[in-house]
């Protein structure tokens, strides 16, 4: 008697479950996919802003480094190399990550397509 009562209490657990699991239907899907395709794009504009940003701020190091070491202020010069590598290494991870927002918009346009193909 208590694994039938058990196994229908687990059978209506289950039904409910199924039946409030995803509300909404296929339009919050190409709702949601949209939204996140725009999200998308102002993470690759800010991504291309800051390399814009990194390339100008490495030309400058580059520069002062240059000065530095032709005048022989070679505290400055340190200074300007550690600097440089950190812009450097910045750079790469805003290329990396524009790279990976690239992949994403790729997803989510791939994603949108098999949702209006689905329905």
């Amino acid at each position: 008697m208590r694994r039938r009562i058990f196994s229908l209490l687990c059978f209506a657990v289950l039904g409910s479950a199924l039946a409030f699991g995803e509300p909404g239907g296929y339009r919050d899907d190409i709702h949601r996919d949209r939204r996140d395709l725009g999200h998308d794009r102002v993470d690759r504009h800010q991504d291309l802003r800051d390399i814009h940003h990194d390339r100008r701020d490495i030309g400058k190091d580059r520069r002062d480094l240059r000065n530095d070491l032709r005048s022989g202020n070679y505290a400055d010069a340190r200074r300007d190399r550690r600097d440089l590598r950190h812009d450097v290494r910045d750079l790469r991870n805003d290329r990396r990550d524009l790279g990976a927002d690239w992949r994403d918009t790729r997803h989510d346009r791939r994603d949108i397509r098999s949702d209006y193909h689905r329905y």
